[in-house]
C-alpha cells in the first residue's frame, strides 16, 4: 500500500506521545497514591476526587476541556499558561497525562496498601527514616507488585493517543482519517492502521512479561 509509509511515520507521533504521557503519568499517579494514603483528610480528598473525576469522565471530554475550554478563559489567554496551552500537542499531553495519573494513582494506591506492616515495621527498627523506607523499600515493593495493572493502563494509553486527531494532531489515527478522505479506502487503511497498533500492543505486552520475569513476580 503506498500509504504504509506515512502511516508508519505517523506512528512516530502516536509513540511519542504514550511514552511522554507515561512518563508524566507515573509521577503523577505516585504522588497522588501517597496523598490517597495520607492520615491527613484534606490530602486524602484532594486524591479521590482527582481520581474519581479523571476516571469517571470520558477522555475525549477530557481533550476538548482542556484544548476548546481552557482557550474561552480570558485570564488563561492573558496569563504565561497560554504559552503552553494554545498548542494542540501540549493540551494533548496535559490531557493524557492526567488521565494516566489518575489511573495510575488507583494501580499504585493498591500496590501500596498491601505491603505488609511487619516489611514497614522492621525497616523502621533499623533505624531507616520514613524517606529512604519509602524510595528503598516500599516504592520497588510497589512498582513490581503493580507491573499486570500498568502494563494494561500502558497499552489503554497507546490506544487513548488515537484521542489526539480530534484537536488536529496528526498522529496514527489522524494520518489514517486524512489518507481515508482522499482514497476512499477505509477498509484497507484501518486494517493496516489497527495492524500497527496491534503490533505495539504486542510489543508492551511482552515488555511487561520481561519485565514480570526479571524481577521475578508472584
Amino acid at each position: 500500500m503506498d500509504s504504509l509509509p506515512r502511516l508508519l511515520n505517523a506512528t512516530k507521533l502516536t509513540i511519542e506521545l504514550t511514552l511522554v504521557s507515561l512518563f508524566f503519568g507515573i509521577f503523577v499517579g505516585v504522588f497522588f497514591a501517597i496523598l490517597r494514603t495520607s492520615k491527613v483528610k484534606t490530602l486524602y480528598y484532594i486524591s479521590y476526587y482527582y481520581s474519581y473525576i479523571l476516571r469517571g469522565t470520558p477522555l475525549l471530554v477530557q481533550i476538548f476541556i482542556i484544548y476548546f475550554g481552557l482557550a474561552q478563559v480570558e485570564w488563561i489567554r492573558e496569563s504565561i499558561l497560554w504559552i503552553f496551552l494554545k498548542e494542540p500537542y501540549s493540551c494533548a499531553i496535559l490531557a493524557f497525562t492526567l488521565n494516566t495519573g489518575a489511573y495510575s494513582s488507583e494501580i499504585f494506591r493498591s500496590a501500596f496498601e498491601t505491603i505488609s506492616k511487619g516489611v514497614v515495621e522492621a525497616s523502621q527498627s533499623l533505624g531507616l527514616s520514613k524517606i529512604i523506607i519509602f524510595f528503598k523499600i516500599k516504592l520497588p515493593i510497589a512498582i513490581k507488585q503493580s507491573l499486570p495493572a500498568y502494563g494494561n493502563e500502558m497499552i489503554l494509553m497507546l490506544k487513548g493517543t488515537s484521542l489526539a486527531s480530534t484537536v488536529t494532531l496528526l498522529d496514527l489515527t489522524g494520518v489514517a482519517k486524512h489518507i481515508i478522505s482522499t482514497t476512499f479506502r477505509p477498509v484497507e487503511v484501518f486494517i493496516v492502521a489497527g495492524s500497527i497498533y496491534l503490533i505495539m500492543t504486542f510489543i508492551i505486552h511482552n515488555f511487561i512479561k520481561f519485565l514480570e520475569k526479571r524481577y521475578d513476580y508472584n
